[in-house]
């Protein structure tokens, strides 16, 4: 059984920085594509970022804006999420996905990944 813990959420001011992490385990984490959506209350999942099981192609939302990167190690089973210039709008609950049924390149689609972590709160104050 695929698990995915996440951490690194928390508060931080406007212009902040976060490093969001999720570690896997239960499958060959290299194998398949990983993602970060985002849900804010009373919203539908959003796609964030999403990595190629080899690291060497990452896709972005286009509100990502360069603000953020999406790495992954696979030697340690971890996808991470690097967060800088922090903006209210981008509180929300953020959750990692693995799509085990793919194995080349990425979705932004939240109905192609299997398997979700329980997620980590981010808070941008004003």
């Amino acid at each position: 059984q695929v698990q995915l813990v996440e951490s690194g959420g928390g508060l931080v001011q406007t212009g902040g920085s976060l490093r969001l992490s999720c570690v896997a385990s239960g499958h060959t984490f290299s194998s398949n594509p990983m993602a970060w959506f985002r849900q804010a209350p009373g919203k539908e999942r959003e796609f964030v970022a999403a990595i190629s099981r080899s690291g060497g192609t990452t896709y972005y939302a286009d509100f990502v804006q360069g603000r953020f990167t999406i790495s992954r190690d696979n030697t340690k089973s971890t996808v991470y999420l690097e967060m800088n210039s922090l903006e209210p709008d981008d509180t929300a609950v953020y959750y990692c996905g693995a799509d085990t049924d793919r194995v080349y390149g990425g979705s932004s689609d939240y109905r192609d990944y299997e398997y979700w972590g329980q997620g980590t709160q981010v808070t941008v104050s004003s």
